[in-house]
């Protein structure tokens, strides 16, 4: 992670209040996910507690303070999809790539995680 790439993202973004969510994103989008370096580097730069960062980090789902895959799989486990196999399919899922929820894999190309809903019962 560079320093200098971390600090363009703050000035694309300069002093708006509230923009600790868009500076979130840009850095995950760069990098995938959400490096501890970047994480204390915007709250040094922004005058803000690293807890606060952090918090807001973790609070949304879309952020991940891990490596992602390349291509992230969500399996819904709500009542509706449960119902309809979402456990089972989990499972295989599960088997076939070798890892659990909130893992990746080594190369890198899959995440899997569960939900409790998407919003797409049924489809």
């Amino acid at each position: 992670m560079q320093q200098v790439e971390i600090t363009d993202i703050l000035a694309q973004h300069g002093e708006k209040e509230g923009g600790l969510i868009s500076i979130l994103e840009s850095i995950q989008g760069k990098y995938g996910y959400l490096p501890r370096e970047a994480l204390e580097e915007v709250a040094e730069k922004t005058g803000r507690a690293l807890v606060d960062v952090y918090g807001v980090a973790t609070f949304y789902k879309a952020f991940s303070l891990k490596p992602r895959g390349t291509h992230l799989i969500s399996v819904c486990l709500g009542t509706a999809c449960h119902v309809r196999g979402g456990p089972a399919i989990a499972k295989e899922v599960k088997r076939q790539l070798g890892i659990r929820p909130g893992e990746t894999t080594r190369d890198r190309e899959f995440t899997l995680e569960t939900v409790n809903c998407l919003g797409a019962c049924a489809l």
